[in-house]
């Protein structure tokens, strides 16, 4: 399985916001860390890969299929997208909300294998603890690890993730990259995530993709991208590109004088 974007421009009410938006061939089994400054465009990129939002111009082909023109019922089985706001009915329980979000693509007759799937989900993620518990219960960190629980129980192709860490602290962000990154090996979605923290980018991705003014930059390995000075001049920081001793990536970013 393979996802690539060619020539892709798209906005809101006639406003511009990516322009000719190229990424080749992203393999199945790929985690992809797209990264950029704020309002570089890639909230609007994953709207648009999601059918939120109509292109202007260009495509996007899962394998050698475009489907942009795909029924937005009919994309969602095939392209998994998490937000960075999310909502889930306060009165689910966590097994449940992530239930619900399986049947959505899949019909509403329960059958025994979606709820082995679930608790399959909720076990990778180390949520198992929190199954029965209700998602108005839950800290903002839980429920944003929930959220993508209810994005990955659903074995899409392609799974868009919008700052998936961003509420979590540092256990959880670990513990939730690594979890993704298993999901990536076993079923061999084409994982895209919008990160904000360079470090992480450099820790569990395969592959970056860097954004500013809605156009990409530079696309590459994650040693090749990060040592670019392009990286400081998007961000308006100076950075260096280190390894640890454990040869670990580190980007080690301080102010401009």
């Amino acid at each position: 399985m393979t996802l690539s974007i060619s020539n892709l421009s798209a906005g809101y009410s006639g406003h511009t916001v990516l322009e000719d938006i190229n990424v080749p061939i992203m393999e199945g089994g790929t985690f992809i860390g797209l990264i950029g400054p704020n309002a570089s465009g890639k909230s609007t990129l994953f709207k648009t890969l999601a059918g939120l939002i109509k292109p202007m111009s260009g495509s996007v082909k899962i394998n050698d299929e475009d489907i942009t023109n795909l029924k937005r019922k009919d994309r969602s089985r095939r392209v998994a997208y998490m937000p960075q706001a999310f909502g889930c009915n306060a009165l689910l329980t966590v097994f449940e909300s992530v239930l619900l979000a399986l049947k959505q693509t899949s019909g509403w007759r329960v059958k025994s294998d979606n709820l082995d799937r679930v608790s399959d989900t909720l076990n990778a993620l180390g949520l198992s603890h929190l199954a029965s518990r209700g998602i108005a219960d839950l800290s903002g960190g839980q429920a944003q690890m929930v959220a993508v629980a209810q994005t990955l129980v659903r074995a899409p192709e392609v799974i868009l993730l919008d700052e998936p860490t961003s509420a979590l602290d540092l256990h959880h962000q670990l513990s939730i990259m690594t979890s993704i990154q298993t999901e990536v090996g076993r079923r061999k979605p084409v994982v895209m995530a919008a990160l904000h923290d360079l470090n992480l980018a450099a820790k569990f991705c395969d592959r970056l993709v860097l954004l500013r003014d809605g156009k990409v930059l530079a696309d590459g390995l994650p040693a090749d991208i990060l040592s670019l000075p392009v990286i400081g001049e998007t961000y308006r920081v100076e950075t260096d590109l280190e390894k640890t001793h454990r040869g670990a990536l580190y980007v080690d970013a301080r102010l401009r004088a």
